[in-house]
């Protein structure tokens, strides 16, 4: 039973309270403009060419964008993948799924700012 106390702050069995759902908020507000951000750098650049494209993607600040969006968005969807898993997911496969979700979202995030990084540096 809770205490009037841990109702107030909200911590549950776990002790952890809401931060999981304050995290995904949070990634969700910050995705929204960086994830428009890069809708608008798509569009603008639709039809350019490969060196004109190359250079508008070094340069820092729109590196740094992307940057900020591939590690909010990795964020975002490792949380939003094991919510669905611990939801829908039972027994011993529950953590052999989210083990997997954390190594992909991982994955597809280091692949990403690897990614970002080379054609930031000019490669």
């Amino acid at each position: 039973m809770a205490t009037p106390l841990k109702r107030v702050r909200g911590l549950g069995a776990a002790h952890r309270g809401t931060e999981t759902f304050w995290r995904q908020r949070m990634t969700a507000i910050a995705n929204v403009p960086l994830v428009l951000f890069l809708i608008l750098s798509i569009v603008t650049h639709i039809g350019a060419g490969y060196e004109e494209a190359h250079a508008y993607f070094a340069r820092p600040l729109v590196a740094l964008a992307l940057l900020a969006l591939v590690i909010s968005a990795a964020i975002h969807m490792r949380i939003g993948l094991k919510e669905i898993i611990e939801d829908y997911v039972h027994g011993g496969m529950r953590v052999v799924a989210i083990l997997l979700v954390t190594f992909f979202t991982a994955g597809v995030g280091l692949a990403s700012v690897l990614a970002i990084v080379k054609i930031s540096l000019g490669s």
